[in-house]
């Protein structure tokens, strides 16, 4: 067995780790930040396999634009909840 075969195996089986821990977490923070993991770990998978465009896209998007936008709205969901829960109605004067 090649070493390039090892780092494809390890790779493989963190992609299943994260994907499957992405589904069982609880807190929602934790999902995002399993979620860039998996991006990140597939932009290596895609340099393996010699395909530098698709690494190059996977970690702008996969893990730069979604991962933005997902604590964006993670943010956002907080506050709603922070202010449905202020008994002066929003917090306004």
């Amino acid at each position: 067995m090649e070493l390039s075969e090892l780092y494809e195996i390890v790779l493989l089986a963190l992609l299943v780790a994260c994907a499957v821990s992405v589904n069982l977490t609880k807190s929602l923070l934790q999902a995002v930040i399993i979620f860039m993991s998996y991006s990140s770990i597939m932009c290596l998978v895609w340099i393996l396999m010699e395909s530098p465009d698709l690494a190059i896209t996977e970690a702008a998007v996969g893990a730069g634009v979604s991962g933005y936008l997902f604590l964006v709205t993670l943010k956002k969901l907080r506050q709603a909840d922070a202010a449905s829960a202020d008994p002066k109605g929003g917090g306004e004067s």
